[in-house]
């Protein structure tokens, strides 16, 4: 019976630094894929979507990609996904670039994100910690973001302007993708999540609103 226990927990273990592997390996792809996308459209002068364009384009490659998961042409839909998010925030970094401090802002945002995403990756892979009590957090965070968005948007139409709102939007959405990035990780760990696919996108996508949203809070710091 020990003998056997052995055999599944290391067997456990194998699977686990497996998915993480190729978690990593992939998520280092899909970012330098996006990352091409969006120096591609930034070199164009690509106006942004329309918001309609964007989330049909955005959701619709998750819903894709969710479904593939299990096959060769789940990595396909992934690579268009994060293709398509690299396209889209280009004209949101050219828009920075041509603030007089842009460049700054740009880089400071990049590296306060790889920072982020490496120590809370590191805290999770070291201390071995189970995270799985911030998925309720994640959930009753994002619907208030959702409405706070929805109040970013409606007030203006009555004649309220809410001072700084962005901004907390912006740091809301910040600390959720932070929650994310433990989560995610910790249930890779735990061997909650064994879809290297379906972890990469998540990962992703916390990397994404993360970089997105401190370039936000800079740019409304920025004297400029």
């Amino acid at each position: 019976m020990a003998s056997d226990n052995y055999v599944m927990e290391h067997a456990s273990q194998l699977l686990v630094s497996k998915v993480l592997r190729n978690t990593y390996a992939l998520l280092a792809l899909t970012l330098t894929f996006s990352a091409i996308c969006c120096l591609i459209a930034m070199a164009a002068n690509f106006r942004q979507l329309n918001i309609f364009v964007f989330f049909a384009g955005a959701w619709g490659l998750m819903f894709l990609t969710t479904k593939l998961r299990n096959s060769i042409w789940g990595l396909a839909s992934l690579f268009a996904f994060t293709g398509f998010m690299g396209f889209s925030i280009a004209p949101a970094i050219n828009y920075y670039l041509y603030l007089p401090n842009g460049a700054n802002i740009v880089f400071t945002a990049f590296a306060l994100t790889a920072f982020a995403f490496f120590g809370l990756s590191a805290f999770v892979l070291i201390t071995r910690k189970d995270m799985s009590f911030l998925g309720n957090f994640i959930v009753v965070g994002a619907f208030i973001i959702l409405g706070a968005i929805a109040l970013f948007f409606i007030a203006p139409l009555f004649g309220y302007y809410i001072p700084g709102l962005s901004l907390a939007i912006s740091a809301g959405i910040i600390l959720i993708s932070a929650a994310g990035i433990l989560w995610k990780t910790s249930a890779i760990v735990h061997g909650g999540e064994t879809n290297y696919i379906m972890a990469t996108m998540s990962l992703f996508m916390d990397i994404y609103f993360m970089f997105v949203h401190l370039l936000n809070i800079l740019g409304i710091a920025s004297n400029d």
